[in-house]
């Protein structure tokens, strides 16, 4: 197995790597709207007399444009009326990681700064600013947030280079049937899972384990549950690396919502609350469940259709959402069924509620903050849980559905004064506007699906 040595990794111990050859290059990186890695390849030598103490620029369009880097108008932070500046990258060092995947290289993320009248202060639309934000709200309530991100991915034989140049039809999945849970039906993609499980292990996540899921190559791995904020941080970094792993396999993988017609991919959120102390907020007495557990799952329940759309951020992301998929369409909240799109599940320091809205495709950290800021307003207002749903929540038709496109989730989250109020205009326009964006290039592309349904018939 790969060493673990230097995750998180010190500057001193970094030093000391760049010192005998081990490193000569420090991947400076943060997450943008899509929620992917954005930044710049550092000299390592470079990095610790330079970036680490005093941070470095970018231009500020990388948190306005669409997923194929078009600079679009309607932004407020960043436009060509403004002048496409800069924002200040400021290294968090308690991110600073080895990544053995990427030979003679470590990673740290950043938060976004710019300068404003009473000096520098986070960039607000940020998603990491948006997470920071909940957490020191859920700290002021006295609460720390743990949250684990359950990631489902479809693997392919073909390359990303084949996989373009095929337009990204008549791919060949790397398993031939359904391997959920299968050993011996995931036998051929192990070379890959495994170097993808060590290199994250080494990088400083916690590997649970991995499993075969039912579409074509589909596979999960799952890590441990952490603070929210090191989640989010760890999701990110494990979607690039297993990427460039696959990459480097001649294989390919996808983190789409919905590839296909079969199974979509989920990223299943967990969340639980506890006291600053370390205290169980959620379990009361024995096996039992405390007001402020009834009230943020409550909370959570009410504002879902709302917040949807920090859930489900694209186009493809309501591909999923079909009933007898295990992705969910009502807005119910179950004991441990998996039919609601909300799902309650242990008990003492395990009771937690799952978030089954989520597709791969998620921003982690918008997603982890909608949740939280959902569930931190149940337990001020003290509102109240009702009953579990039992039975096939599909079949249903007395409970609110979760929307069905992105049209839709776009435009409940725009003109919701609960967001507004828990995230402020800014950041609610922000995103709605993103949302826009894409609803635009959708509405003026045409399709496959067009030109097979009319070329001849129509």
């Amino acid at each position: 197995m790969a060493p673990r040595e230097g995750s998180p990794l010190s500057l001193t111990a970094l030093g000391q790597a760049v010192e005998a050859g081990d490193v000569d290059t420090v991947v400076v990186v943060f997450t943008d709207m899509q929620g992917r890695l954005q930044g710049k390849r550092v000299h390592a030598r470079f990095f610790l007399e330079e970036v680490a103490p005093h941070g470095m620029e970018g231009c500020n369009y990388l948190l306005a444009v669409d997923v194929e880097m078009n600079t679009v108008a309607g932004y407020r932070n960043s436009s060509w009326e403004t002048g496409y500046g800069d924002f200040f990258i400021r290294p968090d060092l308690a991110t600073l990681r080895r990544t053995p995947w990427m030979p003679g290289s470590a990673m740290v993320q950043c938060d976004l700064l710019v300068h404003g009248p009473d000096g520098e202060q986070e960039l607000n639309i940020s998603p990491r600013a948006v997470l920071r934000g909940q957490l020191a709200a859920a700290e002021a309530a006295g609460f720390g947030c743990f949250a684990g991100t359950e990631l489902e991915f479809l693997m392919f034989r073909d390359s990303f280079q084949q996989a373009a140049d095929a337009g990204y039809a008549g791919l060949r999945g790397s398993t031939r049937y359904n391997v959920d849970y299968s050993i011996l039906g995931t036998e051929d993609d192990e070379p890959v899972i495994r170097d993808i499980r060590n290199a994250m292990y080494a990088a400083g996540l916690t590997v649970e384990s991995s499993k075969g899921e039912c579409n074509l190559g589909q596979h999960e791995i799952a890590f441990k549950y952490d603070q929210a904020l090191v989640t989010a941080d760890n999701h990110v970094v494990f979607k690039t690396a297993s990427k460039q792993i696959a990459s480097a396999h001649g294989k390919s993988l996808t983190f789409m919502a919905k590839y296909d017609e079969r199974e979509g991919n989920s990223s299943h959120i967990h969340m639980s609350l506890r006291g600053l102390d370390g205290s169980l907020a959620f379990a009361a007495g024995e096996g039992g469940r405390s007001s402020v557990f009834t009230s943020f799952v409550a909370g959570v329940q009410a504002t879902l259709r709302e917040f949807t759309l920090l859930y489900a951020p694209n186009i493809n992301s309501y591909k999923r959402f079909q009933a007898g998929s295990f992705a969910p369409t009502a807005i119910a909240w179950g004991e441990d069924n998996r039919t609601c799109a909300l799902r309650v599940v242990g008990h003492g320091a395990g009771l937690r509620v799952e978030n089954r809205v989520p597709g791969a495709d998620v921003n982690p950290y918008l997603a982890l903050a909608g949740m939280l800021a959902a569930g931190l307003w149940g337990i001020r207002t003290q509102r109240e849980l009702e009953p579990p749903l039992t039975g096939n929540a599909y079949e249903r038709d007395d409970v609110e559905r979760v929307p069905t496109t992105l049209r839709e989730a776009r435009d409940l989250f725009a003109g919701s004064g609960l967001a507004r109020e828990l995230f402020g205009d800014e950041v609610v326009d922000h995103y709605v506007h993103a949302a826009t964006i894409e609803l635009e290039a959708f509405d003026a592309a045409v399709t496959d699906w067009e030109k097979r349904r009319g070329f001849e018939r129509l």
